[in-house]
């Protein structure tokens, strides 16, 4: 993917790794192709002396001038430009100098949309528009293959992380609450482990008297 996955945290994992889609570098490819027939031609054409290496070596100079820019600087950003769909985030990493990035947290989105025009669906492409709470803008992400299926999987994660934050919400107080019962189950069985003395009722202290009174009757 070239992404540098160190920047990811302990539980988070990579969904998806994208670079916008390959027909944006077609025009480039071809204007390249171009410009190197034009330079073999040139070659082919000049006579084999000092005037014709001379024509020869201006040719590639202007030729090189011009794929820089227009050859060179497209096919590196197209790969320097990376849009990473995580379990946490969504990722977004340009620059081929100059680096320049964005992390939108999956609880943050609002809202994920998608716009394709009729050659974006001819080759399933088109461009995705992701809404984010707070003050940060919202983000464009321009020729995203197959933008249909990432905006589906944007959405599942998002409600997988709701839940995941509810679930863990949950199971911190259920916790305590499991601790204080069994501190409250285990003081009770102390309490009952050791028994109380009952106090001696009027009765039973009357009772041997009784007896020995019955007896002296009957005698």
């Amino acid at each position: 993917m070239g992404f540098p996955e160190n920047v990811l945290a302990k539980d988070e994992r990579v969904e998806r790794g994208l670079h916008p889609h390959w027909l944006t570098v077609v025009v480039p490819t071809i204007l390249g192709l171009l410009l190197a027939g034009a330079c073999i031609a040139v070659a082919v054409v000049t006579p084999d002396d000092e005037t014709g290496n001379r024509i020869q070596w201006i040719a590639v100079a202007v030729l090189v001038v011009i794929a820089i820019p227009a050859v060179v600087v497209p096919y590196l950003r197209w790969r320097t430009t990376h849009y990473v769909i995580t379990t946490h985030r969504v990722m977004v990493r340009r620059g081929i100098l100059t680096k320049n990035g964005k992390d939108i947290t999956l609880s943050k989105i609002t809202d994920v949309s998608f716009q394709q025009t009729v050659l974006d669906r001819l080759i399933r492409s088109g461009s995705l528009h992701i809404e984010s709470a707070g003050d940060s803008p919202d983000e464009n992400l321009a020729n995203i293959p197959r933008s249909n299926e990432v905006q589906q999987l944007i959405n599942r994660l998002i409600d997988e992380d709701d839940l995941r934050r509810r679930s863990q919400g949950r199971f911190v107080p259920d916790a305590e609450a499991g601790g204080a019962a069994g501190a409250a189950t285990s003081a009770d069985d102390e309490t009952t482990a050791v028994p109380r003395q009952r106090p001696e009722l009027a009765e039973e202290r009357r009772r041997p008297r009784d007896l020995g009174d019955g007896n002296d009757q009957r005698l």
